[in-house]
């Protein structure tokens, strides 16, 4: 198995303006210059320091380790730190997978200790909470934190191994994290989370030891590297390779280390972590003003200033030797290139996934972790997927500016796993209905319609719900027995709403179809009350009848004659119940009636196997002239 990866490190969306005459400032600004530039060279690197960690422990493995790629290492020790504590049951265990440039010290343990790389997710009462949970981040292999690295002695030569460490993969770093899980008594672990090189990591452990993981969280990660990402790695590379101070990798004895080189390879990482909304808020409005730091690099501009800064940061705490052995182990790991590569890869995976990716994230583009959401379904995996909206970049997952939505999936996903049956108490399904509150009747807010769509469901069927809001309906269907729920969601609150309710979700827009889904897949689609927000409802339909057996659609009825009067006597457009929207603001793209949509079927080829028919502010099913009496269309279609 062939794995690989990127690094972690940037700065947070900060929006600062400042008056572009500089002759203009008043002396209230002079007075704030300091405090502004500060906050201005704020990163995801601002907490880390090179200091000596004040609760890693030691594992030693002293048997030799084989290599994926041939060779093997002598003995190998392991840095970590344990937050929280293992249950009786043992089935609480997080394991917390790092990045490149990260360590064992995912969060401080006390007021009194330093900060960590992850406080903001990890810690009492936070999404990775240590209350409940028994938290264990290890520093990898080929790292510089106290796991065996290139800085480490070779026992052979009896001095640090340099260059003659060998080619590490991300296989071999996980099959170190299991040499410090079966050290610590942790048979199964609860979850396995990490971002960019350590989604690489989830996703291998996944697969390699896929009996032992209950659930994957994959953040910011891919199946494997752009060729982009590849050639930023590359340039990094060649920097340090190309350092007067390298000396083929043995400087660790006496002379200067190979800063320069370093420092340059981290610049280069800092611009992949950013995305232009992070750039243009931090650097545009000062351009030609850069901080004043204590550098060699260039400083002519604000940008400049800041990435000089954090590359010399970055030597002061991080070893060349690392840098190049973890960043090739990135570049190696490789999951597959085709759809049908990447299915099998993931293929052995028995647990259940939350992939996150991020909309401004150009180094782990969204378009790779959904590549990964639609292998996962092709091989009936359990997976939701949030798309999280966001102007940070790579760097999104570090940062608190999104944290309300991936910090709550991160916790809500963990509950669910952590139930008895992977579902949260039927006591808190209630906490986050409202957001399925899209009322039936043109004039009531209740969904008076869930109880006919359910009826007309099976117990045992697999059903697909398209627009699933918070999943409200389906959570109705699971206590009815259906088995192979997933619903799609555009919303980010609906889609938390539904990871809460241990369900699947993926986010996706219907009007871009349902490659992901392959034919026949599910006996049951539903799509209610959205279809009148359906762009191209010719294939929207199709779509449906391809992946399901079976079809359901339910709409507002704008023939009811209470719309028409609304309409022919006050003459406006309507408005109330399912209807909520003022004209110029509406989501609503099409008026439908009975009568249209039966016109539509006919003209397809499309059977209608039932029609419903719901006057729902009355309580009642409608038979005599429907498209007049009833504000509400359920119908029953096959292809």
């Amino acid at each position: 198995m062939f794995f690989r990866m990127r690094k972690v490190g940037g700065a947070p969306k900060l929006r600062l303006r400042v008056a572009p005459n500089v002759s203009s400032y008043n002396q209230t600004f002079i007075g704030n210059k300091q405090a502004m530039a500060e906050d201005t060279f704020k990163s995801s690197d601002s907490v880390r320091s090179g200091r000596p960690l004040r609760h890693v422990k030691i594992f030693r493995h002293d048997k030799p380790l084989k290599l994926e790629l041939g060779g093997q290492l002598p003995e190998v020790t392991v840095a970590y730190e344990v937050y929280g504590r293992l249950n009786a049951t043992a089935d609480n265990a997080v394991l917390i997978c790092h990045a490149i440039s990260g360590d064992s010290h995912v969060a401080k343990h006390d007021e009194q200790d330093d900060a960590g790389w992850w406080d903001i997710v990890v810690g009492p009462g936070k999404a990775i909470d240590t209350d409940k949970y028994f938290v264990i981040g290890p520093n990898i292999l080929g790292g510089c934190r106290g796991t065996t690295g290139p800085g480490s002695v070779n026992p052979a030569a009896g001095r640090p191994w340099g260059t003659d460490f060998p080619t590490i993969t991300v296989d071999d770093i996980v099959q170190v994290q299991k040499l410090l899980m079966d050290h610590l008594g942790v048979r199964r672990l609860l979850g396995v989370i990490g971002g960019s090189m350590g989604g690489h990591q989830v996703l291998c452990w996944s697969v390699k030891y896929s009996g032992m993981v209950d659930g994957a969280m994959a953040v910011a990660t891919s199946p494997r590297l752009t060729s982009q990402a590849l050639a930023f790695d590359v340039v990094g590379r060649n920097a340090i390779l190309t350092d007067p101070d390298y000396r083929g990798g043995q400087y660790y004895d006496e002379g200067p280390r190979p800063a320069t080189g370093l420092a340059i390879a981290r610049m280069l990482g800092h611009i992949t972590y950013l995305s232009l909304e992070a750039m243009q808020d931090k650097f545009e409005a000062d351009r030609f003003r850069p901080r004043d730091v204590p550098t060699e690099f260039e400083k002519v501009f604000s940008v400049g200033s800041y990435l000089a800064y954090h590359g010399d940061k970055f030597t002061e705490r991080f070893d060349a030797n690392s840098y190049l052995k973890l960043s090739l182990a990135m570049d190696l790991f490789d999951l597959g290139s085709t759809p049908e590569k990447l299915a099998k890869s993931l293929a052995a995976s028995r647990c259940r996934w939350l992939v996150v990716s991020f909309t401004s994230d150009w180094l782990f583009p969204p378009l790779q972790s959904q590549q990964m959401v639609d292998a996962l379904i092709a091989g009936d995996k359990r997976v939701s997927y949030c798309n999280v909206t966001s102007g940070c970049g790579h760097d999104a997952f570090l940062l608190r500016d999104d944290l309300g939505t991936y910090g709550e999936l991160i916790r809500a996903f963990l509950a669910n796993l952590s139930a008895p049956d992977g579902r949260p108490p039927a006591a808190k399904l209630s906490d986050s209905d409202t957001i399925d509150r899209r009322p039936t009747s043109i004039f009531h807010d209740q969904r008076l319609d869930y109880d006919m769509l359910i009826n007309l469901i099976p117990e045992g069927a697999t059903v697909l719900d398209l627009g699933c809001g918070g999943g409200s309906l389906l959570a109705m269907l699971r206590e009815k027995k259906c088995h192979g729920l997933v619903g799609v969601e555009l919303d980010e609150r609906a889609i938390i709403a539904c990871v809460r309710k241990g369900l699947d979700v993926i986010h996706a827009d219907l009007n871009r179809g349902l490659s992901q889904f392959r034919t026949g897949q599910f006996d049951y689609v539903i799509l209610s009350q959205t279809l009148q927000a359906v762009r191209d409802v010719e294939s929207a339909v199709a779509e449906m009848l391809r992946v399901g057996q079976k079809c359901i659609v339910s709409f507002p009825n704008f023939g009811y004659w209470k719309l028409r009067k609304m309409l022919n006597e006050e003459g406006r457009a309507p408005l109330g119940g399912l209807l909520p929207y003022k004209w110029f603001e509406t989501p609503n793209i099409r008026i439908i009636t009975l009568n249209d949509f039966e016109d539509f079927c006919r003209e397809k080829g499309i059977s209608v196997l039932r029609r419903i028919a719901l006057d729902t502010e009355a309580g009642r099913e409608v038979v005599e002239d429907p498209n007049s009496n009833a504000d509400t269309a359920i119908y029953v279609i096959s292809g």
